[in-house]
């Protein structure tokens, strides 16, 4: 049968990856994102659907939702580092206070928003995936503070979502290599310090966290649920 994805942020980046795997399997996908020739760029490229959404936008993700009769698959992707704007002449705290509204809105209550949309369509057997950060367990800042309450969140929705036969899981990537998340700011030094702190010696790829998806969508591993991955190459080890 064939499976009806949705990657939110699926326009570049890790979510892009995510999204042509899952086209790859023969999967109808539909990807998502906010700048309207990225998304059709993009849609065309990797063979998906293509749907301009801001997903902290209510009424957006509602139409947005209202696609769907049925979904397999949801992957919240959409986020990265926010995009503050104070207001002109604002004062410290003012500032402090648009950078973590920013990171919050774009990654915790865009995936919110988009996963109590969907709920109800969320087919049994199906999963709802969040992509997290390694930033929430060190040197995160707002962003990785954000990406942190999304795991406390899952957690959440893994129990709600489970008597349904739905898991729910995040996948949290290290650093990750040919993406826009740095924005330019990426020094030869800092990226040999990120790649010298893994076990494998090798940036990770945005590959490795769509195929760890493709992974917990599969129907091997439909007893992992209210999970945290870590796909980061031992810079983050758990026991």
């Amino acid at each position: 049968m064939t499976r009806t994805v949705l990657v939110t942020g699926g326009s570049s980046g890790i979510g892009r990856a995510v999204a042509a795997r899952f086209v790859a399997d023969g999967a109808d996908v539909v990807v998502t994102g906010r700048r309207a020739q990225l998304v059709e760029t993009t849609a065309q490229e990797i063979g998906a659907a293509g749907v301009v959404c801001d997903a902290t936008d209510p009424q957006a993700v509602e139409a947005l939702a209202a696609r769907f009769d049925t979904l397999d698959v949801l992957v919240n992707a959409a986020g990265g580092l926010g995009s503050a704007q104070p207001r002109p002449g604002a004062g410290a705290l003012e500032t402090v206070l648009a950078e973590w509204q920013a990171d919050l809105d774009g990654n915790l209550l865009s995936a919110v928003l988009t996963t109590t949309a969907l709920k109800p369509v969320l087919a049994p057997g199906g999963t709802a995936i969040a992509i997290g950060t390694i930033g929430s367990e060190r040197r995160g800042g707002s962003y990785g503070a954000a990406k942190a309450a999304l795991t406390a969140w899952y957690a959440m929705l893994s129990a709600d979502l489970g008597p349904r036969g739905v898991t729910a899981n995040v996948v949290s990537p290290g650093y990750i290599a040919d993406t826009g998340f740095f924005r330019g700011a990426m020094t030869d030094a800092r990226e040999q310090t990120l790649i010298a702190e893994t076990h494998t010696k090798r940036a990770g790829a945005p590959h490795d966290i769509a195929e760890t998806v493709f992974f917990l969508a599969s129907p091997g591993a439909r007893q992992i649920t209210g999970q945290t991955i870590h796909v980061n190459g031992g810079a983050f080890t758990t026991r």
